[in-house]
């Protein structure tokens, strides 16, 4: 059974720099693709940034190209999230998850999610 991990958020001031850590277990990273998401209050879910098996292809929603960028370390089983230059709209819990399709990973279309990660981003 695949578990996952979150972890980095913190409160922090606009303009300033976080970056995310997702750790997983059970399963070989480098066969599955995985992502970020990330849901404020009074909001649906939505995809943040993907990444595909072999780290090759990546994809951000519009609102965070360019600010924030996804990467892998296979041989750790870790995807993170560095997210610079944020904003106060950025204020949301950020959650991982991983999927051998890629295209599942970017609709999102899982059944089960972690504990997801805090981000405030706030003066």
């Amino acid at each position: 059974q695949v578990q996952l991990v979150e972890s980095g958020g913190a409160l922090v001031q606009p303009g300033g720099s976080l970056r995310l850590s997702c750790t997983a277990s059970g399963l070989i990273s480098g066969v599955f693709a995985m992502g970020w998401y990330r849901q404020a209050p009074g909001k649906q879910r939505e995809l943040v940034a993907a990444i595909s098996t072999g780290g090759v292809t990546t994809r951000y929603a519009d609102s965070v190209a360019g600010r924030f960028t996804i990467s892998r370390d296979i041989g750790k089983n870790t995807v993170y999230l560095q997210m610079d230059s944020l904003k106060v709209e950025d204020t949301a819990v950020y959650y991982c998850n991983t999927s051998p399709y890629y295209s599942t990973v970017v609709t999102g279309a899982f059944d089960s999610w972690g504990q997801g990660t805090q981000v405030t981003v706030s003066s």
